[in-house]
């Protein structure tokens, strides 16, 4: 819901960051494994309830992640990166939960794990529509250029970023705040199910109801 403000407002600096990362040699997919590791370090961080150096590497992973995108438009896109970036934000997301998990394993395992469950879900309907636009040709720059179809939705990356933030600052409220998440981001998966329903549709089906009507 907040990406497309936040797309205008950090892709600017992050252009000019990118042009001069890529000046120097500095390669996307160098920034995107480095960005991962910050990310892991931020779980481990967590789960060692060091709640300051959890909040430096999880600051510091998703200006990694802004800046390889840059740095990929400063010099070259390839489908590698656009993989990689993908799969170690998904890597990231599901390192932060665990971390909690494995620091207060009796009282943050459940909310953890249907966080988890609610990440799962929408990941799949996100990778599910990417999958069926990138056949049909589709293709949007509303989240910033991708490597695949970004849909809006309830909770998006600056949400969950959000979100691990208040986590990692308010750790006793961790059952709340995911629980809370949770419901946005199953909202946000329904809703793109029912956006998919409506706009995959097949001329056999628009046929069909055609005759219905």
């Amino acid at each position: 819901m907040l990406d497309g403000v936040m797309r205008r407002l950090i892709d600017p600096p992050l252009t000019r960051a990118g042009v001069l990362l890529a000046r120097a040699g500095i390669g996307a997919d160098a920034i995107t494994s480095v960005g991962l590791v910050l990310g892991l370090a931020c779980a481990g961080a967590i789960a060692a309830s060091a709640d300051v150096l959890a909040l430096v590497f999880l600051a510091l992973s998703r200006l990694c992640d802004g800046l390889d995108g840059a740095v990929a438009r400063a010099s070259e896109k390839t489908d590698r990166g656009g993989f990689l970036d993908i799969v170690f934000d998904f890597v990231f997301y599901g390192a932060v939960p665990l971390g909690f998990a494995l620091r207060e394993p009796a009282l943050f395992g459940l909310p953890a794990a249907v966080l988890l469950f609610a990440f799962y879900v929408n990941g799949a309907s996100f990778l599910a529509f990417a999958t069926v636009a990138a056949k049909r040709g589709m293709e949007t720059a509303a989240r910033g250029i991708k490597s695949i179809y970004f849909t809006a939705g309830l909770a998006e990356g600056t949400e969950t970023i959000l979100a691990f933030a208040l986590m990692i600052l308010f750790p006793q409220l961790f059952p709340i705040i995911s629980y809370a998440f949770a419901g946005l981001t199953v909202m946000t998966a329904i809703s793109r199910i029912a956006f998919a329903w409506t706009l995959f549709r097949d001329d056999d089906d628009e046929e069909r109801d055609a005759e219905r009507r």
